[in-house]
């Protein structure tokens, strides 16, 4: 009996009594000792099977869960239950019983002996504990931190309430104020119109007469270059008229081509002045004035008979020697500045377009209107009202405005009892060794090359997204999205996981996924009451599944 028990059984004192003692097989948990009765058959855990109890822990798998084997490393799947009496309870995989790595700080899974194992448990406990306390006054401290934020949440809270309250009064006023401004314009505006009226008429009675009298001289001008081409005065002009002046050799050949003429006649054989008013003088006109301009005023013809040169001068016989190929500076003369004119071709200056000022018909000025002084005085009151109504206009804007901002950020979820209202319009920072990292709560999280370089925006602020069993849960997380997009990737977003701390700092940033980062963000706000529950009893919680 001694013997089967030393192979199978160790006595254990439960927690908190010296005098009771628990008999169970190596390797099961308090709370299963129940279910291995050396009275009866075992059981397999999960009803596969039926063994005799002496089975257990005879290193050979019987039962399919690895049930029957909790001391030993014979089934994969088992269960080996470390008891670390005055630390941390713990259960891992039987394969990893005597396998000469210490598991359990009370070295109960090197039982064989084939390891150097020693009790750890209680220096391990302490420091633990410690640690624990350490832990649970920091959360004491945050939560206290906390209650402060709160309160200047509160404050804000209420600051902003009053300041909303303040906007509307005032935009009330500014529109009631623009509502008169703009009365004051519309009243001041109609006997300027009227006034305004005489001098429109007045006014446009010139433009027309100017009007008609540039079609006047237009026209003129076309029946002087009609008549002159006419040389057979026949009423008409033909394509070979205009082949005989050379003011129309478009590509400066020194002589008007067949395709030249026809060109300009829209290759009509001839056209009376009609049809050559409406079809060809708008194509004719600037090659005329460009004539006309580069002869000194008269246009070259074939009709014009020469005048008789003076005899040349060194300078001339110069100049004509450099006007056969090159300047002085040897540079060919349709380089040389100055003569673009000599560049001419109807269809690249403009001919297509119609009638188009060549170069000296500038536009004459519209002359300033000078008003007398009963109308001036008119016109300066209506000015002055309608800058008075923009600048109306503009208040009630900017009001809106304002009225707006402060109404969205009124709305915006800071938190249960607005803790983190404090964050808005401030930004934290955490530096690695390539960027710089910058939070600013419910607005932004952005990164900077330390090398310098443009900010780049990793997400906007979205919503909490925290999950947890508490009611204030979801505050444990926040969540930026849309930031800039990534090469070949989706664009950049952040998840803020908060954490309590005595200190509103930003620890940590990593890139768990291309173009998604983890910010890890310590601030008071994030502590609560629940924080306060020791290390110990933390973990006991997340390893006694059992229970």
């Amino acid at each position: 009996m001694q013997s089967f028990l030393k192979t199978y059984f160790f006595i254990i004192l439960a927690a908190g009594s010296l005098s009771t003692e628990v008999l169970r097989p190596r390797g099961v948990s308090l709370i299963k000792a129940s279910l291995y009765d050396p009275a009866r058959d075992f059981s397999c855990l999960d009803g596969s099977a039926m063994i005799p109890f002496r089975y257990v822990n005879d290193d050979y798998c019987d039962c399919r869960d690895g049930s029957d084997e909790p001391g030993t490393s014979a089934c994969p799947n088992g269960l080996f239950h470390c008891a670390n009496v005055g630390h941390l309870p713990l259960n891992l995989r039987s394969s990893r019983v005597n396998d000469g790595i210490c598991d359990c700080c009370d070295a109960s899974d090197e039982w064989a002996g084939g390891a150097d194992c020693t009790n750890q448990c209680q220096d391990l406990g302490r420091a633990a504990r410690e640690e624990a306390a350490r832990k649970e006054e920091e959360a004491k401290q945050g939560y206290t931190l906390k209650l402060g934020m709160i309160e200047q949440g509160k404050n804000i809270k209420r600051e902003k309430q009053d300041k909303i309250t303040q906007l509307e009064l005032e935009l009330e006023q500014a529109e009631a104020v623009s509502a008169e401004r703009e009365a004051e314009k519309v009243a001041a505006e109609e006997p300027e119109a009227a006034a305004l009226e005489q001098y429109r008429e007045v006014d446009e009675a010139r433009k027309e007469a100017e009007e008609q009298a540039k079609m006047a001289e237009n026209e003129a001008e076309a029946q002087e270059v009609f008549k002159n081409l006419d040389t057979d005065g026949d009423g008409s002009v033909s394509k070979e008229e205009i082949q005989a002046d050379v003011a129309y050799d478009t590509n400066r050949d020194g002589t008007v081509s067949e395709d030249e003429a026809a060109f300009y006649t829209q290759h009509a054989d001839s056209l009376d002045f009609d049809s050559f008013y409406t079809k060809s003088w708008r194509l004719m006109r600037p090659a005329f004035h460009f004539a006309k301009k580069k002869a000194g005023g008269t246009p070259p013809s074939l009709f014009t008979p020469p005048s008789t040169p003076p005899p040349p001068t060194p300078d001339s016989q110069a100049e004509e020697t450099l006007d056969e190929g090159e300047t002085d500076e040897g540079i060919p003369d349709e380089q040389e500045e100055g003569d673009d004119e000599d560049d001419y071709d109807p269809e690249i200056d403009g001919i297509d377009d119609g009638l188009e000022d060549e170069e000296g018909d500038v536009p004459d000025e519209v002359p300033e209107v000078v008003y007398d002084d009963d109308t001036q005085a008119l016109v300066d009151a209506a000015n002055a009202a309608r800058s008075a109504h923009q600048e109306a206009l503009k208040v009630v804007k900017d009001l809106k405005k304002q009225l707006d901002e402060e109404r969205a950020s009124l709305d915006k979820d800071y938190g249960p009892e607005d803790e983190f209202r404090v964050f808005e319009g401030n930004c934290y920072e955490h530096t690695d060794r390539e960027y710089t990292y910058k939070l600013c709560p419910f607005d932004k999280a952005t990164q900077s090359p330390k090398s310098g370089g443009g900010e780049t925006r990793l997400g906007t602020w979205f919503d909490w997204v925290g999950e947890g069993e508490v009611a204030d849960g979801r505050y444990s997380a926040m969540k930026y999205t849309d930031g800039q997009g990534c090469w070949n990737g989706p664009n950049r977003s952040t998840l803020v996981e908060l954490r309590c701390g005595i200190e509103t700092e930003l620890l940590s940033v990593s890139e768990p996924s291309k173009c998604e980062y983890v910010f890890i963000f310590a601030t008071p706000a994030a502590c609560s009451t629940g924080e306060s529950r020791s290390a110990e009893d933390q973990a006991a919680h997340e390893t006694h599944t059992e229970l």
